[in-house]
């Protein structure tokens, strides 16, 4: 079986980019990325990209009349390319039904919280505010609604009483680059399935013993 081509959705800096970046350099890993596309002309995570020798492409939201015929032109050039599993990367931009129902179970998203908690934006000024003493990050698959969907992977991060959402923030990105990779492993793998709205990995008591 052939590495999984992956497709990466970009907005900006391209962290997250990456750390999917080296570990598909690793051509051991099961999984390349073959597409970064950028709803922004002058992401820096294009560079990223373009440094690592990945083909970039930019869709400009603003040139589109709406949502649908915006999806409509990423979905048009993700399957010009093979796409196989679709990651977004700190891509800000909301999707629509029809696009997240035609990638149902092939797109994912990295999230900086412990879902369900904490979904949407300003996620650690909310969790410092709340004063939880853990926080977080989760990789699931996505679907319509913000923030859900079947979970992958999750990390927990300690939350001290000296945070401020910066420092929080530094530290949950950290395990975000860590989980990313892992989950997409796992895909490439093919030891994740869906059930319903329940992700299960095959020989998950291995990972956990081993992590």
């Amino acid at each position: 079986m052939g590495r999984l081509k992956v497709a990466v959705l970009i907005s900006g800096r391209g962290s997250n980019l990456q750390a999917l970046i080296d570990a598909c350099t690793d051509t051991a890993f099961p999984a390349k990325i073959v597409l970064v596309i950028s709803n922004v002309a002058d992401a820096p995570g294009l560079v990223r990209a373009k440094a690592a020798g990945i083909a970039t492409s930019v869709i400009p939201h603003g040139k589109y009349p709406d949502r649908s015929s915006f999806d409509r032109a990423v979905t048009e050039a993700l399957e010009g390319v093979g796409t196989e599993l679709v990651c977004l990367a700190g891509f800000m931009r909301l999707l629509t039904e029809r696009f997240c129902n035609h990638w149902r179970n092939q797109m994912i998203n990295v999230h900086p919280s412990l879902l369900p908690a904490f979904k949407g934006l300003q996620t650690h000024a909310r969790v410092l505010e709340a004063g939880v003493r853990i926080s977080g990050c989760t990789v699931h698959f996505v679907r319509a609604e913000m923030d859900t969907g079947p979970i992958i992977v999750q990390a927990a991060v300690s939350v001290g009483a000296d945070d401020t959402p910066e420092s929080l923030a530094a530290r949950v990105l950290e395990r975000e680059h860590e989980i990313y990779s892992l989950a997409l492993r796992l895909i490439g793998e093919g030891r994740v399935t869906v059930d319903g709205e329940r992700a299960s990995i095959d020989g998950a008591d291995a990972l956990i013993k081993a992590r």
